[in-house]
């Protein structure tokens, strides 16, 4: 595929992404039996100032955003069309969408919620063009902390919490099915919905513009989905273990343990193959018949050289 088509197929993925994430959103809130942290907090600060709740979305996104400042990140092209698409997708789904009573169709317009906004994870993150305005401030924070992701997630998402909890925002058991599941159903979606990057773009100093500064992960948390080791640390770990002394850290009479890939390599590119077939390398015996074929038609013409 070439450069301009797989940008195309990117940045349409993207924008798919970004609004069936703002109408799952949605879903969970017309549920009514709670949300995600930062969307008690959206609810919160829609109840009191009387601004929709998609626009509130986009301006905490966009707060936050500038959070990234003093962090020294660059927003990616996908972090800026987080700030300014979901919040619309949100609102058109609660203009859709009404609001349920009965629990029987309140869980189950959560649940169907819940698994739309894990697909759109997968579609808006396979792209690869930059990490949401609230994960880049986590990431950033942890760059700039050295404290462990986990730890700076639990404590952003605990403050958002409770501050739209006291705003009138709504927590419950949906809030807390959210934190369990969001991440098990994440680590499936995102696999799926990755996108093939070739070497050369990956390097490419166009290609660190649209995915910005903000720091990447490779392990994500089962309880939110979200990273909980960045690629820096993981680097500065292995590195520790590499040099240590301790016992059972580094023996170099054991056996050296396979390459661990990072998430683009483990990712199963699920859509990439169904679109544009799997790049699958030649077979041994195949590579073997293109070897021999090779080497014949090689002494051929040195033997034609030599005659003439």
């Amino acid at each position: 595929m070439n450069s301009r088509l797989l940008l195309t197929r990117r940045i349409i993925q993207l924008l798919i992404g970004l609004f069936v994430y703002g109408i799952a959103i949605s879903m969970m809130v017309r549920a009514g039996i709670g949300v995600s942290p930062w969307d008690v907090l959206a609810q919160g600060l829609s109840l009191k100032t009387g601004i929709p709740f998609g626009l509130i979305t986009n301006i905490v996104g966009l707060v936050v955003l500038l959070f990234w400042i003093p962090l020294r990140q660059r927003p990616g092209l996908g972090t800026v069309l987080n700030v300014l698409l979901i919040g619309p997708a949100a609102q058109f789904g609660l203009w859709l969408i009404p609001q349920q009573t009965e629990l029987w169709s309140q869980v189950a317009l959560f649940i169907a919620g819940l698994l739309l906004l894990a697909v759109a994870t997968g579609l808006y993150i396979g792209p690869r063009m930059g990490p949401g305005p609230r994960d880049g401030l986590m990431t950033g924070l942890h760059a700039r902390t050295n404290w462990p992701i986990w730890s700076v997630r639990t404590g952003i998402e605990l403050t958002v919490l409770i501050i739209g909890w006291i705003l009138g925002g709504n927590v419950g058991i949906g809030t807390l099915a959210f934190a369990l599941l969001i991440g098990p159903l994440c680590s499936v979606t995102l696999p799926l919905f990755a996108i093939r990057l070739p070497e050369a773009a990956r390097a490419d100093a166009g290609e660190r513009e649209l995915e910005g500064s903000a720091e990447q992960a490779t392990q994500y948390d089962l309880r939110e989905g979200i990273l909980i080791e960045s690629d820096t640390g993981a680097r500065d770990r292995a590195t520790r273990r590499a040099t240590s002394s301790a016992i059972g850290a580094h023996n170099a009479d054991r056996a050296k343990p396979a390459a661990r890939a990072d998430a683009r390599t483990i990712a199963a590119y699920w859509l990439d193959d169904r679109l544009f077939g799997p790049r699958r390398p030649r077979s041994g015996r195949s590579a073997g018949r293109t070897a021999r074929l090779a080497h014949a038609t090689n002494a051929t013409h040195a033997t034609h050289a030599t005659e003439h």
